[in-house]
């Protein structure tokens, strides 16, 4: 019993699909079928029901299901253990995240993670549009914002909260917001055509703005740019305009409101237990970094 098979068998039983299954494995659907049939043969139970349109786990397969968890958890954590006693952290890494954040926090400190384990080679893409890391081959995405449901696997990093800031030449021109209604009246920086702003005072009580501006751009650092020119207010994330917030060259607007959802950082990887000790050591090695910067600003205040 092989753990690859057990690692398709939990992928099926989540994706309900043999095919969908299948494809993250490079396998055929007569294949990923036909090692299941294996699998249910050396058991001698029936792990699915199959119709032409779905499949379902049986009262085994449910039952088995927690056990192949385990023993894919247990087998993996055995090698990871093993690898890292070896030294033998080794191969590429492939990662993705967003433009600002990653130049700003991640790139920093490629070298030295690179420097701890010599035989590891990082690719980093770096890009605001959110990728399928599954489609495309990457071992990890660091995200920022809130995840939608799926089968990949996340780690929370940090809170990112977001708030409203322009630059102080801006309030010498305009008089600042009071209250979230008062932003339609200003020239707002609109990101990806996000133009809904929504906001909960204090109290608790909700609201959603329709904003406006003679700027819209995809890319985060240019409206950073323009809010520090004082084109305009705009709606940006802690991590990415602390340093300005610090140094007062952006001030912050509305401190009695929260802007909603609330996001965060994340560390996103591929679904399944099996994970290269490559990815879990570069996942840890980032979460103490993000970790020790917290409680430096911390210290700071």
């Amino acid at each position: 019993m092989d753990p690859t098979t057990l690692q398709l068998f939990v992928r099926v039983a989540t994706a309900g699909a043999f095919a969908k299954a299948g494809r993250e494995f490079d396998l055929s659907p007569t294949a990923a079928t036909q090692r299941i049939k294996n699998l249910e043969t050396e058991l001698g139970v029936r792990l699915f029901n199959r119709t032409t349109r779905s499949v379902a786990l049986t009262a085994e397969g449910e039952l088995f299901l927690a056990h192949a968890h385990k023993i894919i958890t247990s087998v993996e954590d055995a090698r990871s253990d093993l690898a890292m006693h070896r030294h033998n952290i080794k191969g590429e890494l492939r990662v993705t995240s967003s433009a600002t954040f990653g130049w700003r926090y991640i790139a920093p400190f490629i070298s030295e993670f690179l420097s701890e384990y010599p035989d590891v080679s990082v690719k980093l893409e770096l890009g605001d549009r959110v990728v399928d890391i599954v489609e495309q081959g990457y071992d990890l995405s660091l995200r920022i914002g809130t995840l939608q449901s799926s089968t990949l696997v996340a780690r929370r990093l940090a809170d990112n909260p977001r708030l409203l800031v322009c630059s102080p030449e801006y309030l010498k021109q305009h008089p600042g917001p009071l209250t979230p209604v008062d932003l339609a009246a200003h020239q707002c920086l609109v990101l990806s055509e996000n133009n809904k702003w929504q906001l909960r005072h204090n109290n608790g009580r909700q609201h959603e703005v329709r904003v406006s501006g003679k700027f819209y751009c995809n890319y985060g650092e240019a409206i950073t740019e323009a809010a520090l020119k004082g084109t305009g207010i705009a709606l940006k994330s802690l991590w990415d305009i602390r340093d300005h917030l610090q140094q007062g060259t952006l001030v912050a607007l509305l401190p009695d409101y929260q802007v909603e959802p609330m996001w965060s950082l994340w560390a996103v990887r591929p679904p399944g237990s099996l994970v290269p000790a490559r990815v879990r050591v570069f996942t840890d090695f980032i979460a103490h970094k993000i970790t020790t910067l917290e409680k430096q600003w911390s210290s700071e205040k």
